[in-house]
């Protein structure tokens, strides 16, 4: 673990491998903390050839909390129903984050993989430091157009809903929310869902830092126009059974990234299922090694 100054914050890290490998950082998504790139994902990417750097956004974890005088949820309300929103910061503010974290490590280009929010932030470090991303790999995540990728109602609420202070509640709210997002049947591991919610809630209780992402989210202009203009190897990777960024936001994802590959993944829902492990890491390694899969 380590901990670096970056855009004006400080930023909670860990890394896995040897330094002089190539880098890849991992990008968590919304409300979810460094430890939702699970570390035996992180080997075997290591297990790959690759430097792996995971880390907390900011507002969630370890790292730097925003404190504002702000009714976000009503800032939210006035993004969704299409009108202009004040926010504390943007999904580009989060982008300058990781890339004052390479500057931190001493990384000049790193393979950038993000999940969900984290692969709308590694869209916009793609953007905003082209040089600074040899590969990108967006996982069930979209462009921020107002007619892809939009969440089914029935899972609406699970984004909107509080979760509980107490302990033994937050933890069933967070498996609840996990099954309702997640792949269904028996690529949804409640065991796994509910160990994970645990350690999230002893390491880090912030709800408020949850809302001020997904006001980043909600009131950040569409990235479309711009992602089409990128000349980067690219890897869209989204599950077909996905209700919370549906499955359109991928596909647009792949539409505006010249030359990427999209990878459907058949029963996958807003979650990486242990199953899906090697499948993932093989493309991401194709990927970065200028390859096809094999």
């Amino acid at each position: 673990m380590g901990r670096a100054a970056a855009n004006g914050i400080e930023i909670e890290y860990e890394t896995f491998g040897d330094p002089e490998d190539p880098p890849l950082l991992l990008v968590m998504g919304l409300g979810a903390q460094l430890v939702a790139w699970d570390e035996a994902f992180c080997e075997s990417l290591v297990d790959r050839g690759f430097y792996v750097i995971r880390f907390d956004n900011r507002d969630v974890g370890l790292s730097t909390k925003i404190d504002v005088d702000l009714d976000v949820m009503a800032e939210i309300a006035t993004a969704m129903a299409g009108g202009p929103a004040a926010a504390p910061y943007h999904l580009s503010d989060m982008a300058d984050d990781a890339v004052g974290l390479l500057d931190a490590l001493g990384i000049d280009r790193a393979h950038v993989v993000g999940a969900s929010m984290g692969g709308m932030i590694a869209q916009s470090m793609a953007i905003a430091h082209p040089e600074r991303v040899q590969t990108l790999t967006s996982i069930m995540s979209t462009t921020g157009d107002p007619d892809v990728g939009q969440p089914k109602p029935e899972v609406l609420s699970v984004l909107l809903t509080p979760p509980p202070a107490e302990r033994d509640a937050n933890i069933e709210h967070a498996v609840a929310g996990s099954r309702a997002i997640g792949s269904p049947g028996e690529l949804f591991d409640e065991d796994y869902a509910r160990a994970r919610a645990e350690r999230s809630f002893d390491r880090s209780f912030y709800p408020q830092g949850v809302a001020h992402q997904l006001l980043a989210i909600v009131s950040s202009p569409s990235r479309s126009d711009a992602l089409r203009q990128l000349d980067v190897p690219a890897l869209v990777i989204h599950g077909d059974a996905d209700p919370l960024v549906t499955p359109s936001g991928g596909q647009r994802t792949h539409e505006c990234l010249a030359g990427s590959t999209l990878l459907v993944l058949e029963g996958m829902g807003h979650d990486v299922p242990k199953p899906m492990w090697p499948t993932i890491i093989e493309h991401i390694t194709a990927l970065a090694a200028g390859a096809p899969v094999a």
